[in-house]
């Protein structure tokens, strides 16, 4: 229904943001990481997902395309809810997020207030697999240079490009983050913690 919110920043509260769009306040249940990214009385840009339920009817907010993308991949998670994508997202960054899963780090999922060793567990378990099943299809590690990965390489760049697949990157965005790593001879979490950095600066 809403794609994104841009307006002014009206309110800040605890996971919430309200935006004046016209005269029209739209409060947006959010991150900490996007009320760091907004600030009262300027303009703000909210990426949006609506929530309609039964006795539900939320708007939330984010301030990336990427951290609204990491909220979708958490609440389509069994027994994750919107509070628990939030406080995940709350304590961590989506390339945070990316490499907990990819990595299979639970402590990481676990800082967050509300999630469990057992969510934890699901959420890298679902997702990675979800992750598997989508990223690395067709992917060129050329640089768009158009040649192939070495054979030696491409598990690890697969592994990879799971990673940057969470966050919605396209394949040609993940091709250019992976190209130049020193895949040979650094492990697999290096490879994605230099893609990310590389992904953030872009």
């Amino acid at each position: 229904m809403f794609y994104y919110l841009n307006g002014i920043v009206a309110e800040l509260l605890p996971y919430l943001a309200v935006i004046d769009c016209g005269g029209v306040g739209y409060a947006c249940r959010t991150t900490n990481n996007t009320l760091a990214a907004l600030k009262k009385g300027k303009p703000g840009k909210l990426y949006t997902y609506l929530n309609v339920g039964e006795e539900v009817f939320d708007l939330y907010g984010f301030a990336t395309q990427s951290e609204l993308n990491s909220f979708k991949l958490l609440i389509g998670v069994s027994g994750v809810g919107p509070k628990a994508a939030l406080s995940i997202l709350s304590i961590g960054t989506p390339e945070t997020l990316a490499m907990a899963i990819v990595t299979g780090d639970e402590k990481t999922l676990t800082a967050a207030p509300g999630v469990g060793k057992k969510i934890a567990q699901r959420i890298i378990l679902e997702l990675k697999d979800k992750m598997s099943k989508e990223a690395s299809a067709g992917l060129d590690f050329s640089g768009g240079k158009g040649a192939p990965a070495p054979a030696m390489f491409s598990n690890k760049a697969a592994d990879a490009a799971q990673a940057l697949a969470v966050l919605g990157y396209s394949s040609q965005e993940v091709s250019q983050a992976l190209h130049g790593i020193d895949m040979e001879n650094l492990p697999l979490e290096e490879i994605i913690r230099q893609s990310l950095k590389k992904m953030v600066k872009n």
